[in-house]
């Protein structure tokens, strides 16, 4: 019969040792008395030695028993070791984050804030790209998590909410349009649009929600920088659309003026998406609940 030394028996074989006794060795471990005479009787009979010479009531260690017993204090003690380093691991494994553009720019930055005022000692990684690269990143392995506001196309993905966005179309100040209390949605064909890069959940809402109306679009140009994108409103080229987020400030400054435009609400999602078959370990929970809960921190 071959049982395979397992770390159960070199347990058990040790607490024998140390106990000097299988009544002892039972109650250490939490087993019967039995239990612990066979899991011996199997070590011996599979390697053919005699551990234990029974002498009496007494026990007495072999020469056979005392060649085990060495190895088995190394192999116990070096996985405790190992156990106790994967446990540290799980624990303090750099968690690696992607964001989309805007996520990155109206969030990311306060999340890693957040995240390392509660653990100091985690290592988070960063990295920002549009909705499409994040998802092969994700598919890749190279990320263990994504913020998005975009579309998630691939079956082998999960996506969760965590927030509301609202997306806001911004002119220049002397734009005619932004005197008026309301603008239809075919108002808009008459705006040269200047919008994200494709790929982009921004660009893409927009130009979904602008189909749906059989509504033409101008595009101008495509930025994968909002900053750039509000510059080029501002120099009066054209209009954009953006999270409300990145332009509250300039429009109460007077750089940007909003278009109320009636019925039509752009507002995303924001997602958390994760391959399905992710491992979650503590600090990548941390990172979920921390987006979950947002609205107590952030």
């Amino acid at each position: 019969m071959d049982i395979s030394m397992t770390l159960r028996h070199l347990s058990v074989f040790l607490a024998v040792c140390e106990e000097n006794s299988m009544t002892g060795a039972a109650k250490r471990l939490h087993m019967t008395q039995p239990s612990v005479s066979q899991t011996i009787r199997e070590l011996e009979d599979d390697y053919e030695v005699c551990l234990f010479e029974r002498l009496g009531r007494r026990l007495y260690i072999t020469p056979a028993g005392q060649s085990l017993l060495s190895y088995a204090r190394q192999i116990l003690s070096l996985t405790s070791q190992a156990e106790q380093a994967l446990h540290s691991f799980s624990r303090t494994a750099p968690v690696r984050i992607g964001a989309s553009v805007t996520i990155g720019e109206v969030f990311l930055v306060e999340l890693l804030q957040h995240l390392k005022k509660g653990s100091p000692a985690q290592e988070t990684l960063s990295e920002i790209h549009n909705t499409s690269e994040l998802e092969q990143m994700l598919l890749r392995d190279d990320i263990d998590l994504a913020l998005v506001e975009g579309d998630i196309s691939s079956p082998y993905l999960l996506s969760s909410p965590f927030m509301v966005d609202e997306l806001v179309i911004v002119v220049p100040p002397d734009c005619p349009l932004a005197q008026r209390a309301s603008l239809s949605v075919q108002e808009l064909r008459s705006l040269t649009m200047y919008l994200r890069e494709e790929g982009s959940g921004t660009r893409d809402l927009f130009l979904q929600t602008m189909e749906q109306h059989h509504a033409a679009v101008r595009i101008a140009g495509s930025f994968n920088n909002t900053e750039a994108l509000k510059k080029v409103v501002m120099a009066g080229l054209g209009a954009t659309i953006l999270s409300r987020r990145l332009v509250d400030e300039d429009i109460a400054a007077g750089r940007l003026a909003l278009l109320p435009v009636d019925r039509v609400a752009f507002k995303r999602i924001f997602k958390i998406v994760r391959h399905k078959d992710k491992f979650i370990t503590p600090p990548l929970q941390a990172v979920i609940q921390a987006c979950q809960q947002h609205d107590q921190w952030f």
